[in-house]
């Protein structure tokens, strides 16, 4: 039977309304038939639990139990509606060690009694400011069957508390060692928390370490082990890691910084020997006594003994960046802090905070990059493109700013830039009578979210009197998106009114073929790195294969099919051969600033 330690909890003196229940009555509740009488109060408010089977010793021992089914209130509450059919009896306070069981099997007070005597011989339940130990003649048991799990509750009684101290402010009552434990020592695993560490890194050679790597770590998918296997295997989890980081050698000092959060301050290594030492470490605690099957993974970041000593006592937050960016699944990610993500998180918070300044100052300005159509050898169109002219002195690569935009959501800002001037320059052609062609601008991710984000995109577009089919939002298939409901709701709104709907970068994302029967699009566009391939000498069959049913796909779906990234003759004709329609790439025209591509094509 696997035993799934929960808690200890306590529950005031309270009411109990109940009917008396007989071994029908308790099978029928464990099988999910419950009466309504005492159904219908499940949720109630002022209830402590949900309804449960409870067996009650009127004397102290088990020479007389009443089996019960009930419902527990809070007395004398003039706001609750008390059952009124049922019997009542009050409850006096109690503390209770929880539990929770599989469902397969039904249980009886003799095996209740067995297997807290189990729990009790493991498990002494000491918490951070109080300790409980079982009650040989428990008052109340409580038992809660569930749809997969039976919970149950058995009195503990309490032996020892601490908190009375700290709620009444009682200072003269506290020791030395009481105030440096709670000041300085974890109360779970009591290892050194961040606290005992802090002096270490800000004076290392009292310590007698002359230098050393920084290591911070945290475990992987730590709310199902407390889920799951309960906060005793999570706690014990906690504590088998902070014996390991006592026992090593390699470790000069060490701290259980919160949650599930670690850090330690280790011997320099060469790196292939500093990622070897983890790896060791952390597969020695990659399982559970609970469950040998269930492997344990975590997330490391790593600071070299040079960036380590340069940083200081701020050394955490380097550890903490290389440790967030382990991702992957299944897998104990070691993430080594370089320079690079240093000078990466400066310059991302430089110009987040000059966006706006940036922005007042008209730095950014809008490329387009035509898109013909390659039977008729004539314009169609173009994608709107940023570049930022920094700070009027110098354009800017767009990988030096987008990921960072896109990263912390000022993107958004950029995208109302292009959309505004693109708006700006179709009305000045309209006006002046040029024939017009839609302009595609981007559709981050980030802002799919936005409820308001239709009638906010059609305000804008508006406000410049532009006819809305002139306006083609691209949404990157690359992205990944949790909410597929509302990219098509949000996509489905803006096709009403009128926009046209583009996918850029089929073939290289996470969407399924499947949503594309969702999805209202106009445009397919086929990523430069399937294009890349066709119309060289060692074309690959399978290559072309890919291509000529991504374009007969989109044909049947009724969707236009374009091509990015064509830059020789060769890869038109072959393109044109599998039966594309629109090319966008050097080939015909690289990106160029609007008063060119008006001069040229309009």
């Amino acid at each position: 039977m696997f035993i799934n330690k929960l808690n200890q909890l306590y529950k005031p003196k309270r009411i109990l309304f109940y009917q008396n229940a007989s071994d029908e009555d308790i099978h029928n509740f464990y099988r999910g038939n419950l009466n309504d009488e005492i159904g219908n109060h499940a949720n109630a408010f002022g209830t402590y639990d949900y309804p449960g089977i409870f067996y009650i010793s009127r004397n102290g021992n088990d020479s007389h139990i009443d089996k019960v089914i009930g419902i527990e209130y809070r007395l004398d509450d003039d706001r609750i509606s008390y059952p009124e059919n049922l019997k009542s009896l009050i409850l006096d306070e109690a503390f209770f060690y929880s539990i929770e069981i599989d469902n397969e099997i039904e249980i009886d007070i003799n095996s209740i009694h067995q297997i807290f005597e189990q729990v009790a011989k493991k498990d002494y339940a000491h918490r951070a400011f109080s300790d409980l130990s079982i009650k040989q003649n428990p008052g109340v048991i409580g038992v809660f069957p569930g749809s997969k799990k039976i919970r149950i509750l058995y009195e503990w009684k309490l032996n020892q508390e601490w908190a009375s101290n700290i709620i009444n402010d009682d200072i003269e009552s506290f020791d030395k060692k009481f105030l440096y434990e709670m000041a300085f020592l974890d109360p779970i695993t009591k290892h050194q928390n961040w606290n005992h560490l802090l002096p270490f890194l800000e004076m290392p050679m009292i310590a007698g370490i002359k230098d050393y790597t920084f290591v911070h770590f945290d475990v992987k998918e730590f709310r199902v082990l407390n889920e799951v296997y309960g906060h005793i295997t999570a706690n014990k989890v906690l504590s088998n890691i902070s014996t390991a980081m006592k026992e090593s050698e390699y470790i000069y000092a060490s701290a259980r910084c919160h949650n599930d959060n670690f850090a330690m301050m280790i011997k320099d290594m060469p790196d292939d020997q500093t990622i070897e030492f983890l790896n060791d470490f952390f597969e020695k605690l990659s399982h559970i006594e609970e469950d040998p099957d269930y492997k344990i993974y975590f997330r490391c970041g790593v600071v070299p003994m040079q960036r380590a000593m340069l940083s200081g006592n701020r050394v955490a937050d380097a550890g903490k960046l290389a440790q967030s960016l382990g991702q992957t699944s299944n897998h104990t990610d070691i993430t080594i802090y370089t320079d690079k993500m240093h000078d990466d998180i400066l310059w991302g918070n430089y110009i987040k905070a000059y966006l706006d300044t940036a922005i007042k100052n008209d730095e950014f300005v809008v490329y387009l990059q035509p898109k013909f159509d390659i039977n008729q050898e004539k314009i169609k169109g173009a994608e709107a493109l940023i570049r930022w002219n920094y700070k009027n002195k110098e354009f800017m690569p767009p990988y030096r700013f987008i990921p960072f935009f896109e990263k912390d959501g000022s993107i958004d800002k950029v995208d109302d830039i292009v959309l505004s001037k693109v708006c700006a320059a179709l009305a000045e052609w309209n006006k002046e009578g040029r024939e017009l062609y839609p302009i595609s601008v981007n559709l981050s991710r980030t802002r799919m979210y936005d409820n308001n984000l239709i009638d906010y995109l059609t305000g804008i577009v508006d406000s410049y009197g532009v006819d809305h089919k002139y306006i083609d939002f691209e949404l990157t298939e690359s992205a990944s998106y949790d909410d597929m409901k509302q990219i098509i709701f949000i996509l489905n709104g803006l096709r009403e009114k009128g926009f046209k709907i583009s996918m850029d970068d089929f073939g290289t994302g996470y969407s399924s073929l499947s949503l594309l029967t969702q999805m209202p699009l106009d445009t397919l566009k086929i990523d430069k790195s399937f294009v890349d391939k066709v119309g060289s000498v060692d074309d690959s069959e399978k290559d072309l294969t890919v291509i000529r049913h991504i374009i007969s796909l989109a044909k049947e779906l009724k969707f236009v099919c374009l091509a990015e990234g064509a830059e020789q003759k060769a890869q038109v004709d072959k393109l044109r051969c599998l039966g594309c329609e629109i090319i966008q790439g050097y080939y015909y025209s690289k990106p160029i600033p609007i008063e060119e591509y008006e001069k040229k094509y309009l």
